[in-house]
């Protein structure tokens, strides 16, 4: 390759494209506004990363969603992509104290030139939350109109396209129900948890009844509270209590996906599901960014802007608010760790099963 034929820095990054993109709308009618360039600048770079997300999620739902069973050596891939968008995930909070930078008299200056647009039309963050699994029927109402009314007709047909699509939340249910450790050679995990879970409850009541120190109106409430956390947790565990509880909108994964995650937590110790582990965390990790980026958010619109109403017309911090917990995906994660017990109390496993899951080594 000859010197002028070279890849050159700037031409391999397209740096004229990226550095000429920013064109403040307060020089259109005045002087520019001075903090209306970093305002540009942080939503490009959000922009840049929601694409990298996107790739990420390309390559983990092609991975998980193969038609033979994952290729466990791919396992380490899906996780290590996982910790990839969470590291993402933290510069996109971090990037929020860049633009608290900006005092609200500051964002006054402009802000009036940017209505109608909205963060709400950022097609890129849309599709990653489609992605992940955020069904329309779990989304926070804008403006009392579906969420996809705000892009044109081919985005739209893009996010009918993606909702249609298997969802990083259903790959993971359909690779957690191909678990093989739930039955092994007549053991049956679900049964053994729920005898474990009753010998608990049994030591737990017994503690009540001894303990010198509870009036009885103190034991008789705590045995109530028991109670009522008993029953909880066998619907849980009950196949026909938790469709129930699916019905209702509680749940979204089937019972046997769960339960497949529970046997994961409870025993992520055994080296076979170590990744398994990993993955589910991460899932959670984002999930949690996913709340707390969102909060960020709302948070810096209240400190902004107070109660005034949004750029695209929603109701500003009181919508961004709501979509903390409402827009949560993964909430079949948290919902599981009411299953869990103290490991001394975890049914032994079989010989067989441990062998399976551990590295055994022939002589």
């Amino acid at each position: 390759m000859s010197s002028s034929t070279a890849l050159h820095y700037q031409s391999y990054l397209q740096l004229d494209k990226v550095l000429d993109a920013q064109t403040p709308q307060s020089a259109r009618y005045g002087p520019a506004a001075h903090d209306e360039t970093l305002f540009i600048i942080i939503h490009q770079v959000y922009e840049l990363w929601f694409k990298q997300i996107l790739h990420e999620m390309d390559l983990l739902l092609r991975t998980l969603t193969k038609e033979q069973t994952v290729d466990e050596r791919d396992m380490g891939l899906v996780v290590e992509t996982t910790q990839r968008i969470l590291k993402i995930q933290e510069v996109l909070i971090q990037q929020i104290t860049v633009l608290e930078t900006m005092t609200a008299l500051d964002f006054l200056e402009f802000r009036n030139y940017l209505f109608p647009a909205s963060g709400f039309q950022s097609y890129q963050f849309r599709l990653l939350e489609v992605k992940l699994g955020l069904p329309r029927s779990q989304r926070e109402q804008y403006n009392n109109t579906p969420y996809s009314e705000v892009f044109p007709p081919e985005q739209q047909a893009m996010l009918e396209a993606a909702e249609a699509a298997p969802s990083l939340l259903q790959a993971v249910e359909q690779w957690l129900e191909r678990t093989p450790f739930l039955q092994f050679r007549g053991w049956d995990f679900v049964p053994a948890y729920k005898a474990a879970v009753e010998r608990m409850f049994t030591e737990d009541r017994a503690q009540l009844d001894n303990n010198p120190h509870l009036t009885d109106t103190d034991r008789r409430a705590r045995h109530t509270r028991l109670q009522d956390a008993e029953h909880y947790l066998f619907s849980l565990l009950d196949p026909a209590g938790y469709n129930q509880m699916q019905a209702q909108g509680q749940a979204r994964m089937s019972h046997r996906a769960m339960m497949a995650a529970l046997l994961i937590n409870l025993y992520r110790d055994q080296p076979i599901l170590h990744l398994p582990y990993a993955l589910l965390t991460n899932l959670l990790q984002i999930d949690e960014h996913l709340a707390t980026w969102r909060y960020r958010h709302s948070m810096m619109v209240l400190k902004m802007l107070g109660r005034k109403m949004g750029t695209g017309g929603s109701s500003g911090h009181e919508y961004l608010q709501k979509t903390v917990a409402q827009h949560s995906i993964f909430s079949d994660l948290y919902l599981l760790k009411t299953l869990l017990i103290p490991r001394s109390h975890l049914p032994v496993l079989p010989e067989g099963l441990k062998k399976s899951l551990g590295f055994s080594f022939g002589a």
